[in-house]
């Protein structure tokens, strides 16, 4: 793996885009269960990608979080919903302010129970009613994570902040 060491091999990893990634590590970052995080590019084209090479949205790469977790404290139905509960799912390559495919919702499973849990609880959150737009988060195996530049590892708990937009 070229992102987080899997020191213990009853830990998994998820991966998840929804926005910058600044905020979505912070958030699963306080999870239980949660033993490491880590920002990075994900399902583009471009090897060894740059956050400036991403910026250009000519990558094809999200700005995404891997999550190294523990299934005996935090299971991987419990990440989906914090991912569905921390920003809308029905905005294309957007979040907030942020635009550009590199901020798409998407996430990229690992296993094929990642993948068949992902599509019942997107297809449970179309069918509670809860957004008037459809889902438009991608559900795709994950490819190469690169992980970021370590200026943006952890950027906001570096900085004593909790959102991304300040």
């Amino acid at each position: 793996m070229n992102n987080i060491t899997n020191n213990h091999d009853k830990l998994q990893l998820a991966t998840f885009a929804a926005g910058c990634f600044w905020g979505v590590e912070e958030t699963f970052r306080q999870l239980n269960g949660v033993r490491g995080t880590a920002v990075g590019y994900i399902g583009g084209s471009l090897p060894n990608p740059t956050y400036r090479d991403v910026c250009t949205d000519t990558t094809g790469h999200a700005e995404a979080v891997q999550v190294e977790y523990d299934p005996s404290q935090v299971s991987y139905n419990e990440l989906l919903q914090v991912f569905w509960d921390n920003h809308n799912p029905t905005t294309l390559n957007r979040q907030g302010p942020d635009i550009g495919t590199q901020y798409r919702s998407a996430i990229f499973y690992h296993t094929p129970e990642q993948e068949r849990l992902a599509l019942e609880s997107k297809a449970a959150l179309e069918r509670s009613g809860r957004w008037k737009r459809p889902i438009v988060t991608e559900i795709v195996p994950a490819s190469t994570f690169y992980k970021a530049e370590e200026y943006h590892q952890q950027y906001l708990a570096k900085r004593g902040l909790s959102h991304c937009h300040v």
